[in-house]
Formats: C-alpha cells, sequence, structure tokens
C-alpha cells in the first residue's frame, strides 16, 4: 500500500476521533496529529488497531485506536463483557476480577473496566490498590470468576500500558476465546460503551485476600527445616517501583525469613521507574542498587521482580565472591533440580508427575526431568500454553514449569509466571543450599556437571513502526525459505516451522507434523553440534527475537569456566555467521 493511501486510512479513522462521543482532551490531540505536516504520529496511532497478541492488548499511551486510552480499554472490556455474558447466558451471577500495576493511568484503566463489567451485569471484584499478576489470577480461580483482567505494561516503557485479560482457568485467552473476543471488540462502536458503573456490584479485595493468597504460596515449601536453620539468610530484594513492595517481603517472613533488606528507593511504587532506564530484572542495570546493598551487607542472595510482579530476576556470588545475574534458564534449571529432588528424597512422588517448557527455553530442563522419569512438555512461548498443558494433562502431576524469559509458576494455584511464589521457593533453595555448607552458585554447577552444560543468549533487533514490522516479517520469510544447511560449519539437521507445524529432517527430507494447537510464527533450527536457534517475532513488541543454545562438556564442576567458554563461543560464532552482530 502506497504512503498516501495508508495516511488516507489513518486519517479516515482518526476523523472519527473528533466526534462528541470521546472527551475533548482527546478530540484535540487527535485534531493536532491530522493537521501535523508529519503524519507518523497519525499512521502509529490509528493506521492500527491494538489487538491480543501473546501477552494481550499493549501499546503506547495516548489517543488513537493503536493506543492504550479510556476508549481501546472501554472497547477491549465492552466485547469481552459481550463475549462473557454470549459463553454465559444462564447464569445470573457472573464475576470477573481486575488487578493493576503501578503505572500511569493503571488505576484509572482499572476502574474503567469495573465500571463497564458491571454496566453489563458482571459482578467485578477489584483489588483495592495494585497488586501482582499471580495474586489476580489466582483470586479468578478462588473466587469461581469467569474471567478476569491485569491492567500491566509487564516490563515495557514507562510510556505503555497494557490490558491482559484471562479465563476462567485464571489464564490467559488463547484459542478459540482470543479471536472471539477480538471479534467482538471488532464490533464495538464508542457508543455501544457502557461507562456507566453499578457501584453496588463492585467488591474490594484487601488485605483479607493478601493472607489467603500468601498462605497457599507457602505450601510451596519443601524444606521448612532448613529454613529454621537458616532463617537469617541475607536477602536484598527490589520490585522495581511494582505491585511485590509489600507482597515479597511478606511471603519471605510468611515462610520464615528474618534477615529481608530491601532497596528502599525502589520500595516506592512509581510508573515513571525513577530509579531505572528498564524496570526489566532481564536487564543488568536494573539490578545495580539492590546489588550495592548486596555487597555493603554481605549477602547470600539477591532478588528482583518486574512491576507487575510475574518475573523474578535472581544474583548470586560465583566462586570468586563477584555477583552474577542468573539467566531465565539458569533460574529454571535451578527450580526444576530442586522441586524433583526434594519430591524425591520426600517421597512426594506419585508417579503423574510433569514438567513443562516453552519451546525457546533451554532443552537442559527436559534433561533434568526425563533423566528422572518425568515427562517434559513443550510449549509456545507464554504462560497462557503453559496453562492449557495443565488443562490438558491435569492438575494432580504439576510440578513446575517456566520460560526463559525470567518465567516460573512453582504452583498450580495461579495459572500465569509467578514471582511472589517463585522468590519465596528461590529463597529456601538458598538456605537449603546453606544448610549443605554451599551456595546457589555451587548448586548450578553440581547440576551442569550431573546433566551436562548448556549456554543460552537471547538478542533482539528493534523496528518500530510500519515499516519496522514489514522488516520483521521479510528477515522471517528470509529464514523459513533460504534455510542455511549449515551454522558456524556445524550442519543444520532438524528445521522446525511451527507456521505450518512442520519437524523436517535435513538429513534425510522426511518430514513430520508437529502436535501443537495451533500455528506460531516461529522458526528453529537444531545443529549436529547440539546447538539450537529459535526465532519469533514479539508478540507485544517491535522486536524480531534469536534465541542460541550451545551445549558444552562438563564432567565435573571444576570444567564450568572452561565449558561456559567453549558455548559462549559457539554462540559469538553463530551469531556471526548469520550476521546479526
Amino acid at each position: 500500500m502506497e504512503n498516501t493511501e495508508i495516511i488516507k486510512v489513518a486519517r479516515a479513522k482518526a476523523e472519527k476521533w473528533l466526534s462528541d462521543a470521546y472527551d475533548s482532551q482527546t478530540r484535540e490531540a487527535v485534531r493536532q496529529m491530522i493537521e501535523a505536516s508529519d503524519p507518523t504520529e497519525l499512521i502509529d496511532s490509528f493506521y492500527n488497531d491494538l489487538e491480543f497478541g501473546t501477552g494481550g492488548l499493549r501499546g503506547i499511551m495516548g489517543a488513537g485506536t493503536n493506543r492504550m486510552n479510556i476508549y481501546t480499554v472501554g472497547a477491549a472490556t465492552q466485547g469481552f463483557s459481550n463475549y462473557i455474558n454470549k459463553m454465559f447466558p444462564d447464569d445470573k451471577n457472573k464475576s470477573v476480577c481486575i488487578g493493576h500495576d503501578c503505572r500511569n493511568n493503571s488505576r484509572y484503566f482499572a476502574e474503567t473496566a469495573a465500571a463497564i463489567f458491571t454496566a453489563n451485569g458482571i459482578t467485578t471484584y477489584l483489588f483495592e490498590d495494585l497488586r501482582p499478576t499471580p495474586e489476580m489470577s489466582f483470586a479468578i480461580r478462588e473466587l469461581g470468576c469467569k474471567g478476569g483482567v491485569i491492567i500491566t505494561a509487564s516490563h515495557n516503557p514507562k510510556e505503555y500500558n497494557g490490558y491482559k485479560a484471562y479465563w476462567e482457568d485464571g489464564s490467559q485467552l488463547i484459542p478459540p476465546h482470543d479471536k472471539n473476543v477480538i471479534e467482538e471488540v471488532k464490533k464495538v462502536k464508542v457508543t455501544d460503551i457502557k461507562f456507566t458503573k453499578v457501584p453496588e456490584k463492585i467488591i474490594i479485595l484487601g488485605k483479607d485476600f493478601d493472607k489467603k493468597f500468601l498462605d497457599k504460596v507457602k505450601t510451596l515449601s519443601l524444606s521448612p527445616e532448613a529454613i529454621q536453620h537458616q532463617h537469617d539468610l541475607k536477602i536484598v530484594f527490589t520490585p522495581l517501583h511494582g505491585t511485590t513492595h509489600e507482597l515479597v517481603p511478606a511471603s519471605l517472613r510468611n515462610w520464615g525469613f528474618t534477615n529481608i533488606h530491601t532497596v528502599a528507593a525502589q520500595m516506592i511504587p512509581d510508573g515513571n521507574f525513577p530509579t531505572v532506564a528498564s524496570a526489566n530484572p532481564e536487564e543488568p542495570a536494573a539490578f545495580k542498587m539492590a546489588l550495592d546493598k548486596a555487597r555493603e551487607i554481605d549477602a547470600d542472595l539477591a532478588m528482583a521482580c518486574d512491576p507487575d510482579g510475574d518475573r523474578i530476576g535472581i544474583a548470586v556470588k560465583n566462586d570468586k565472591g563477584e555477583w552474577i545475574l542468573l539467566n531465565g534458564n539458569q533460574t529454571n534449571i535451578i527450580f526444576t533440580y530442586y522441586i524433583i529432588r526434594r519430591r524425591q528424597e520426600l517421597g512426594l512422588m506419585k508417579g503423574n508427575e510433569y514438567t513443562i517448557k516453552t519451546i525457546v527455553t533451554s532443552e537442559l530442563l527436559k534433561e533434568i526431568a526425563e533423566k528422572n522419569n518425568i515427562p517434559c512438555y513443550d510449549v509456545y512461548t507464554g504462560f497462557k500454553w503453559i496453562a492449557d498443558m495443565i488443562r490438558k494433562k491435569g492438575a494432580d502431576g504439576y510440578i513446575g514449569a517456566g520460560e526463559e524469559s525470567f518465567g516460573f509458576m512453582p504452583g498450580s494455584f495461579t495459572r500465569d509466571k509467578d514471582a511472589v511464589s517463585s522468590t519465596s521457593l528461590m529463597a529456601e533453595i538458598a538456605a537449603w543450599a546453606k544448610d549443605q555448607g554451599k551456595t546457589l552458585f555451587i548448586i548450578l554447577k553440581e547440576i551442569y556437571a550431573q546433566y551436562g552444560f548448556s549456554q543460552e543468549k537471547m538478542i533482539y533487533i528493534v523496528r518500530k513502526g510500519l515499516s519496522g514490522a514489514q522488516e520483521i516479517k521479510n528477515k522471517m520469510e528470509n529464514f523459513r525459505h533460504n534455510t542455511p544447511t549449515a551454522i558456524n560449519g556445524s550442519p543444520v539437521v532438524i528445521k522446525k516451522d511451527y507456521a505450518d507445524l512442520t519437524e523436517t529432517d535435513l538429513m534425510t527430507g522426511k518430514t513430520l507434523k508437529m502436535d501443537f494447537p495451533t500455528t506460531s510464527d516461529v522458526l528453529q533450527f537444531f545443529l549436529a553440534d547440539g546447538c539450537k536457534i529459535s526465532v519469533r517475532p514479539s508478540g507485544t513488541e517491535p522486536k524480531i527475537k534469536f534465541y542460541f543454545e550451545a551445549r558444552a562438556q562438563m564432567k565435573s564442576v571444576d570444567d564450568f569456566d572452561k565449558a561456559q567458554a567453549e558455548a559462549n563461543q559457539k554462540i559469538d560464532a553463530i551469531v556471526k555467521d548469520l550476521g546479526l552482530e
């Protein structure tokens, strides 16, 4: 489509926002976009509509169909309300739960959504203030709701906000519900949105419900005696201005820890995230203040959560006493190993246990599980697919699931990644290790020595706007149709294309059909030397992501540095060979 045609389409959509159905502030912002000499903002704000991706509705706050505002939130909520009423027509006690993070406008959007749900006859449980995503997921299940919403943009920059929609099992929407809700939302005109709340249908959730959630989290403890012995383990925690500022310290205390140190400046909820460039525990810079504190007090463990409390970042001391950040795969490896080992030692295994990982997460997780006779199922990126697998396999045998992007879910009472539970469980593992005269870093090295070494790395390329989206699409098509025969000198032996669910043995040409509930724009290449490369566009950000996994020999804990150097060299060479430097 020519640029003039794109501008014409965007302008036509924008002009509808000049009607009296929109407030005066919105109309003025739209008028300025229409009259501006540079049409970039107009195009970005109106050419596309926000849609539910892998992480729900997410975008920059502002006026426009492609922006987060009370009208896009309103249309999403009205459409979701219509769908709930359509799916449960005879249920006179339909309810939903709404939570929100610390971001600018989050409370406003949450209250707007609550008003719309109640105006559509749906009782709404609304948290009294900001709360972490896993507690909202737990609330849906605990209260018997038909769905729920969390207003958050997770770890995105401060100008973003988002709207995650959940179904009655406490998980984010998957097909057919996500697509069906989108269709309902598309039907909604601004004049259809019922903004007038019914106050008596709003029920506020507060401290009493927090206690119920935290008591459930405590049931995940597998080594309470280790915590008794090591209750004064020095723990540093930061919520990065987000929703876990109260619940994570409270959970740690509830498990028995007594020596908890927080980063005072980051304990203050603030949607502008004033102390960090990015409120993302995946970013080393986000840990600076926590690590300064950890060095000051000679801590045993440092942890951080993202603003909505689903991602967890872990920092530990290595053999030289230097603080290092674990990547998401390493965190999941420790969790999986510990849960399996302790359940075996305690005689808790029933024989129906299973674990889950996403396709871009380390293959070592699968090896740890399967070498202990426990199946590990692969699912797409996003915990909604982990929840879907629990739905299929049953919650009774579930013992944990994770993804490389710093998410783990140790209990099935939530159906989204859970940093509140994960922080307490990781602190327990640190106490368990210290009880044996070990550190978390030593535990990690022992796991590698037993199961094999794996090093992972993720890089991404950002391409914003309409032209960026096209560039990302072109890159995917190039990898799909021009698959290299070898990468870094190692033959590509298996290609998995989730767009058509085909797995191709490139040595024999044999093709198999993969069993996944839907297709996805993801490619994977498995090399003869054990390396794995995954490529996918982000569902929530203007990025194309590349995930690399390299294997190396590690016969004892003393081989760690050598194995890590060997694996990193492989990854660097692969990146160079693919022209991604």
